[in-house]
Parts: C-alpha cells; sequence; structure tokens
C-alpha cells in the first residue's frame, strides 16, 4: 500500500512538473542594456550545429540585462558546440558587463586566434583594449575590423578619434623631446607623426627645425620644402629654407625661397636678407683673395681697393675720374680695382708711380680712403658737408697732425670711432674684418637720403 502511494506521488509530482509553465525568453527590449556590443553572427556554416539559436536566446537575456541567464545559455551553446566561437564572444561580452575586462579580452583573443577575420570578435576586442586603457593596440584592432568591413560607421568614428589622440600624443612627445634637447628622440617621434599625418605640413616644419639642430642639413632642406608644398602660405618655412639654402652657397635657391616668402608675407626682413643674399651671391663670384679679406689680420692696399671697388661701386662713379700712371699693378689680381680707386682718388699712387699694392694698410690710411669716400658722397648730400669740417677732439693726434684731417672727417662721420681713451691709434695696422665693418658704414652714408 505504501509503495502504491509513492508511485502515485512521483507520477503526480512529473505530470504536475510536465504541466508547469517555462520560464519565458525576454524580447529584445527597444532600449538595449548595451547598445555598443555587436551582435555575435553565426556563420552559415555553424549554423548547422543546432546550438545557434541559443547564442541567439542569450543575447536577448545579455541586452535585458540578465546576465546569469545570459551566461548559461551561451555555456551550453559552448558545451554542445565548442567550436561555436560566436557564442565564445558572447561569453565575452558577459565578462565585459560586469567589467571583468581581462576575462573579456582573453575571450576574444581566443576567437580571433581560430578566426581572424570575425568581425564581432575584432570590433569586442577593440572595445576591451579601450576599456583597459590601451589605446594603441585598441587602433589595431578596429583597423582590422574595417579591414574586413569597412561599412562599420560608428568603428571608422572610433578608429578617427583614436588616430587623432595618438597623434596628439606624438606631437607632445616630439615637442617635450625637441624642449630637452633629446633631439633623436624627437626626431623619431616627428617620422611617426608625419607617418599618421602625412599632409600636415607644421609637421615637416617642426622636423626640420629639429634636424637643422642635429645638424641633418639636408634633412631639413627637404622637411621645409615638403611643408612649403603642401602649404605655399607657410612663409616661416620658406624663410628657413632659404636662410638654409644661403648657408650651402645656392643662391638661386634661397633666392627663389626668399621672393615666394616675401610675396605670401612681405617684410622688411626678408627685404633685408634679399639685398645681403644679392651681396653674397656677387661675393661668390669674386676671386678667392677677395673673398679671404674679411679673414685677414693685416689688410694690403690691394686688399682695401678692391674692398671699396666692390662695396662702393656707386659711389665711386659719382667722383670725377682722373689720369693715373702706376708702374707695378699689372699681374696684380686685383689690378682693374686698384686702377679704378686710383683714378677716383680714394687711393692715391705715391709720387713715384707706384701704388704698392702688398704695403699694408694704417688707420690713418685707412681713414685717408674713408674721408675721400664721405667728401664724394658729400658733393651730392648736402647733410653729409657738416662732416667735412667737424673737428672732434682725438687724444693721440692733435690737429696739426698730418693725418688728423682725414681722422676727423672719418670719426665725425661716424664710419671710424674711436678706441679706448679717445686714441685713434693711426699707426696701427687694420685686419679685413675691420675694413669691412668700415666699409659697411660708408655704404650705410651712402644709402642715407
Amino acid at each position: 500500500m505504501a509503495g502504491k502511494r509513492l508511485v502515485l506521488v512521483v507520477l503526480t509530482m512529473a505530470v504536475a512538473g510536465a504541466c508547469a509553465p517555462r520560464a519565458t525568453v525576454p524580447a529584445l527590449p527597444a532600449a538595449l542594456q548595451y547598445p555598443e556590443f555587436m551582435y555575435p553572427v553565426v556563420p552559415r556554416e555553424l549554423a548547422a550545429a543546432g546550438q545557434s539559436a541559443r547564442v541567439d536566446v542569450g543575447w536577448r537575456y545579455l541586452q535585458n540585462g540578465d546576465l546569469g541567464n545570459a551566461e548559461r545559455e551561451f555555456a551550453a551553446a559552448l558545451k554542445g558546440t565548442p567550436g561555436l566561437y560566436p557564442a565564445r564572444v558572447a561569453t565575452g561580452y558577459v565578462a565585459f558587463a560586469r567589467k571583468e575586462y581581462e576575462q573579456a579580452l582573453a575571450a576574444f583573443d581566443a576567437v580571433v586566434q581560430v578566426a581572424p577575420t570575425y568581425v564581432a570578435a575584432l570590433v569586442a576586442r577593440g572595445q576591451t583594449l579601450l576599456a583597459l586603457g590601451r589605446d594603441a593596440d585598441a587602433l589595431t584592432a578596429f583597423e582590422a575590423a574595417l579591414t574586413v568591413d569597412g561599412s562599420l560607421t560608428e568603428v571608422r568614428r572610433r578608429v578617427d578619434v583614436l588616430r587623432f589622440r595618438s597623434l596628439e600624443a606624438i606631437i607632445e612627445a616630439a615637442r617635450t623631446a625637441a624642449a630637452a634637447g633629446r633631439l633623436e628622440e624627437a626626431d623619431q617621434a616627428y617620422a611617426r607623426a608625419v607617418t599618421a599625418s602625412p599632409e600636415s605640413a607644421f609637421l615637416y616644419r617642426e622636423r626640420a627645425q629639429v634636424a637643422r639642430r642635429r645638424g641633418s642639413i639636408a634633412s631639413a632642406i627637404d622637411y621645409f620644402r615638403r611643408a612649403a608644398e603642401l602649404d605655399p602660405a607657410d612663409a616661416v618655412s620658406l624663410v628657413e629654407l632659404g636662410a638654409l639654402l644661403e648657408a650651402q652657397q645656392d643662391f638661386a635657391g634661397a633666392e627663389a625661397a626668399y621672393r615666394r616668402a616675401a610675396a605670401v608675407e612681405p617684410s622688411a626682413e626678408i627685404d633685408v636678407r634679399l639685398a645681403a643674399l644679392a651681396t653674397r651671391a656677387r661675393d661668390a663670384a669674386l676671386p678667392a683673395e677677395f673673398r679671404a679679406i674679411e679673414g685677414t689680420k693685416q689688410i694690403t692696399r690691394g686688399d682695401l681697393a678692391a674692398l671699396i671697388a666692390v662695396r662702393l661701386e656707386n659711389a665711386l662713379a659719382e667722383a670725377p675720374a682722373q689720369d693715373v700712371v702706376m708702374t707695378d699693378v699689372a699681374g696684380h689680381w686685383a689690378a682693374a680695382w686698384v686702377t679704378r680707386v686710383a683714378r677716383a682718388g680714394v687711393i692715391e699712387p705715391f709720387a713715384n708711380h707706384t701704388f704698392q699694392p702688398s704695403a699694408a694698410v694704417t688707420r690713418a690710411d685707412l681713414a685717408g680712403a674713408a674721408s675721400r669716400l664721405v667728401a664724394v658722397l658729400a658733393a651730392r648730400r648736402p647733410e653729409l658737408q657738416p662732416h667735412l669740417a667737424a673737428r672732434p677732439r682725438i687724444a693721440d693726434m692733435p690737429a696739426a697732425h698730418l693725418r688728423y684731417p682725414a681722422a676727423a672727417v672719418a670719426v665725425a662721420a661716424g664710419v671710424m670711432p674711436l678706441l679706448d681713451g679717445d686714441r685713434f691709434e693711426p699707426a696701427r695696422a687694420v685686419s679685413g674684418a675691420e675694413a669691412v665693418e668700415v666699409m659697411r658704414r660708408v655704404q650705410a652714408l651712402a644709402s642715407t637720403r
């Protein structure tokens, strides 16, 4: 009797269990709990395994926020079909939802190992790497997803943002390294930045400035050129390019760069550079002896004559010409210039008709030439005439000194300043640098209107 009751109870429970309502699978909500998650579509070759429906059921639980039921469905799908990698992506998303990012990443990595082009895994992996603060790795994952499916608009937006962030970080690192003098590091950072944004003119300009500081002049020239190509209005790069080409004695290239800069942004500085460049270009074509004058410790009369003839060509043209006879000039490297200066009366031959072009020049000699140049200029510039009559005090040259009048004019005109103690030191030898500076001052007087 007792056995019959037990059977009856069991049957009753079985019937009751059979008649009990099954848990209802939720529909996808209007507002998904995790809208950024990409649905792990089951590929056609895996759909026949019979477990793909569980992936969909679990996804519904997941998007309703029921992580427990979602996890059970995905686990059951994997138990039934271990190779069903969309279910593994889904389990990774459950871990992600719980902020268990390392566990999620392990799941996504496992799928990418067996299905390298499965977009859902690539996107999920990128999202997880972002959550872990590994932006560079996230960018790589998203780019891989776009390679497979270029229509992923949201992924492309993320890629653009990450690229911009990455570029900003690289540029900041490059600038920091450059400011600290770590030029090799700065150059490498700029190289990465240029690779990321090859059409950004300012990156080439900044890299060129680093290259110039490193002494890589050829590279600096290339980078400045590229910057100017990308941005024709980049006057800064054009001026910098001109300066480097000028230093390389590519005067035609330098002039072209300066003129392009002036067309973009006219300035007095560029005008000065162009004028100086014209002088340098002309000097480059002059004899080596002339180019060596400025570095000479003690110049000769021939050197001074050449310097005056070249630097003050227009002033000499204003001087009345006179006949001269010189017996020792033929064959000298500066013979033509010596003749021109002597005929203008700026440096006169000696009474014996010699010029003595190899004789050393003293400050008294230089004052004589400078005072005659001032007199030539004063003939057409009345404002200079008071200098001819000035009689400044010179400590070591009384007014009765034979060379005082010439020194007085040179000092009064400001072309030859007095030395320490208001001394002139007329017998002191003249260096090339001093002579060049005096001629520059005379040039300044000539240009005064």
